[in-house]
């Protein structure tokens, strides 16, 4: 198989970055600075080639893919695969009132065997992740796709290329608009940059 080149992005800054987890709840738009962000990917990614965009169906990342979508005249295309970690009973939550809850602080240190109340296990969110990443690039042998998504589920396609167990997921940074590029060459995936912030360049 042709060698498929992904520029996994993280959706752009919205007011609950930080605060809050979202997951999979509706109506989360980027903030102004976000907005901003997501302009600044079209100059961004100017030098390279981006032959389709893919997104997770939430509205930030769909909001961070659109810029990118009108420059290249280029349709975005959804799959939920791409999406969030699903937080069940945690999301619309802040950080500070879930901080003393005991299950969410074994969360942060055990999460490949830690399910979110009425919501997924990070591992069920890397199995999707990985799966949509190796079916988008049977799909486009050859070509480089951007791939707009979210930082845990970027840790996990990550984690699983590198080898690295998902309770390191603290040991990844995935900010706001980064990019990280991978490979993908039948089955085998490699990781070339992670937390890009500036123009891609390698």
């Amino acid at each position: 198989m042709e060698r498929t080149e992904v520029f996994l992005i993280r959706h752009a800054t919205t007011a609950k970055v930080g605060k809050a987890l979202t997951g999979w709840l509706p109506g989360i738009p980027l903030d102004e600075l976000g907005k901003a962000q997501a302009r600044g990917l079209v100059e961004r990614l100017r030098g390279v080639r981006i032959d389709a965009i893919w997104s997770s169906p939430l509205q930030r990342a769909m909001e961070t893919a659109a810029p990118l979508s009108v420059d290249r005249g280029l349709e975005i295309q959804q799959n939920p695969e791409f999406g969030e970690v699903n937080f069940g009973a945690w999301q619309g939550r802040t950080l500070a009132e879930l901080g003393p809850d005991p299950v969410f602080g074994r969360f942060h240190t055990y999460r490949s065997g830690t399910r979110a109340p009425g919501g997924e296990l990070m591992l069920e969110t890397q199995a999707r992740m990985v799966r949509g990443l190796l079916n988008l690039a049977a799909g486009h042998p050859g070509q480089s796709v951007a791939v707009f998504s979210h930082a845990d589920a970027i840790k996990c396609a990550i984690m699983h290329a590198l080898g690295v167990p998902i309770d390191f997921h603290h040991r990844l940074e995935i900010e706001p608009a980064s990019v990280t590029v991978c490979h993908f060459q039948t089955e085998e995936i490699r990781v070339i940059r992670t937390n890009i912030k500036d123009d891609i360049q390698y």
